[in-house]
């Protein structure tokens, strides 16, 4: 699959193919794991950009609050939970 985005957005999704199947992560332990600690709310704009959705699971991805964010997959944060309880994430 060839994707298309801007160099960060490519370095997140890129990244987000590695969270297993039923586990979340923080969009600041994604920032973290992707060696950019303070762009946490860069890392939530491009799960919101992300066409790739959920092949690129971006649904695996939360507020640290434990709040679910958003998902810009088909069906929005409904299709969200829906994914995550799927795959049998504690959430």
């Amino acid at each position: 699959m060839i994707l298309k985005g801007t160099k960060f957005q490519l370095k997140v999704w890129k990244y987000l193919r590695t969270i297993p199947k039923g586990k979340v992560k923080t969009y600041k332990q994604v920032a973290i794991s992707i060696k950019s600690p303070k762009s946490a709310r860069a890392v939530a704009n491009a799960c919101a950009k992300n066409p790739y959705a959920p092949k690129i699971p971006c649904h695996r991805v939360i507020r640290s609050d434990g709040a679910l964010g958003g998902y810009s997959g088909r069906g929005g944060i409904k299709q969200k939970l829906k994914l995550l309880r799927s795959e049998k994430a504690s959430i």
